[in-house]
């Protein structure tokens, strides 16, 4: 048997939200207008975890690179609201996934979520240079890390080739010059939200 499911499409569309059973926690979107069907899609927990970690990304990056608000300023804000969104995000976590093995998935997400916040939060407070002038790819780095060990834990492709992507974008952010934290907003915010709205490869439930 095959680590990876060689059959399955790494990304794929979702299928019709209409035909889906109720679910737990699970979101509906389905906007039409007379026969014309202009959205029609659904967001498992799972997904809206990845869409408020795509979110945050964007506009904390966004705003560290465009805003005339003070770092330490920005910094206690962004840590207040990524700590708001880890635990948002064990909340949303489905049982499944802890009776299947996985919890350690959730676990080490939140442990590089939070040793993300705290080394940002240090080299701004204790004028650490040498971790401030290399924030991005710190960040970077770490959600590779989760993504590469969520891949090995849901058998996903995907999730793997994802991470792949953000070890690849430290070797590029110097080609972006001064526009490195825009780009790591747009890779970590995009990649987390173009993984809730499609369905990705896995062996478990998770791809169901």
């Amino acid at each position: 048997m095959n680590f990876f499911n060689p059959d399955a499409p790494l990304l794929c569309h979702k299928p019709n939200v209409l035909a889906l059973p109720d679910s737990p926690g699970l979101w509906r979107c389905h906007w039409q207008v007379g026969s014309i069907t202009l959205v029609s899609t659904f967001y498992t927990p799972l997904d809206q975890v990845c869409l408020i970690w795509g979110a945050i990304s964007i506009g904390i990056f966004t705003t560290a690179q465009f805003s005339p608000i003070s770092w330490s300023s920005q910094a206690v804000w962004w840590s207040i609201l990524t700590l708001m969104a880890t635990l948002g995000m064990v909340v949303l976590t489905p049982p499944w996934l802890r009776k299947d093995g996985l919890g350690w998935v959730v676990d080490s997400w939140s442990f590089l979520m939070l040793l993300g916040v705290a080394l940002t939060d240090l080299s701004i407070f204790l004028g650490w240079g040498e971790v401030l002038m290399r924030l991005c790819p710190l960040w970077l780095g770490l959600v590779a890390l989760g993504y590469l060990g969520t891949g090995l834990g849901m058998r996903s492709r995907t999730l793997i080739i994802t991470g792949l992507v953000h070890l690849v974008a430290i070797g590029t952010l110097p080609y972006v010059g001064a526009m490195q934290f825009l780009a790591t907003g747009i890779i970590m915010g995009g990649s987390s939200i173009l993984l809730a709205v499609f369905q990705w490869d896995s062996f478990g439930t998770c791809g169901g």
